[in-house]
C-alpha cells in the first residue's frame, strides 16, 4: 500500500483485487425512500460488487478519504473512492491529481485551454493550473462508498 500526501491530510491508496467473486444479496425491486410500500415477495438475487464497482481491473484503485474538501458533494473524511486511472479527464469531473509534488482530491474545470482544480468547500480555494505547474491527472472518481 502506498500512502499519497493530500494537501493538509493523506489518502491512503492500494491496488484492488477482483479476482474472487463478491455475491451479496439483492433486492431488485427498488427499495422506497417515500412511504413503504406494501410488503412484497421478491426473488431474491445477489449482485457481485467486483463486477458493478471495476470495470478496468489493471487501472483500478481504492483510497480513504482523509479531510474535508469535497464534503459539499457528500465526500467525507473517511470515505472509501474507487479510482480509475484509464478514464479521459473531462470537465467537471472528480479526480485525485498530483500537482507540485502533492496529490489532491478535486473537481477538475476545463474553461478555454484553462484547467482549475475545484475543492467542494467554501473554505478552500480554487487552484489555477499553469504552464510552470508540474500536473497531472492520476485517476477519476467512480464511486464514493460511506459508512454510516
Amino acid at each position: 500500500m502506498s500512502v499519497i500526501q493530500i494537501q493538509d491530510s493523506t489518502i491512503d491508496i492500494t491496488p484492488l483485487s477482483a479476482e474472487t467473486e463478491l455475491r451479496l444479496p439483492f433486492v431488485d425491486i427498488g427499495i422506497s425512500a417515500g412511504f413503504p410500500s406494501p410488503a412484497l415477495d421478491f426473488t431474491e438475487l445477489s449482485i457481485d460488487l467486483n463486477k458493478y464497482l471495476i470495470k478496468n481491473k489493471p487501472s483500478t484503485f481504492c483510497g480513504f478519504v482523509k479531510g474535508h474538501s469535497m464534503k459539499n458533494v457528500g465526500i467525507f473524511d473517511g470515505d472509501i473512492l474507487i479510482i480509475d486511472k484509464s478514464l479521459e479527464p473531462i470537465n467537471n469531473k472528480i479526480a485525485v491529481c498530483f500537482i507540485d509534488g502533492e496529490f489532491t482530491l478535486k473537481r477538475i474545470r476545463i474553461e478555454k485551454k484553462q484547467c482549475w482544480l475545484l475543492a467542494e468547500n467554501e473554505d478552500y480555494k480554487p487552484i489555477k493550473v499553469t504552464e510552470e505547474n508540474d500536473f497531472i491527472i492520476w485517476g477519476i472518481i467512480t464511486f464514493s462508498i460511506k459508512s454510516f
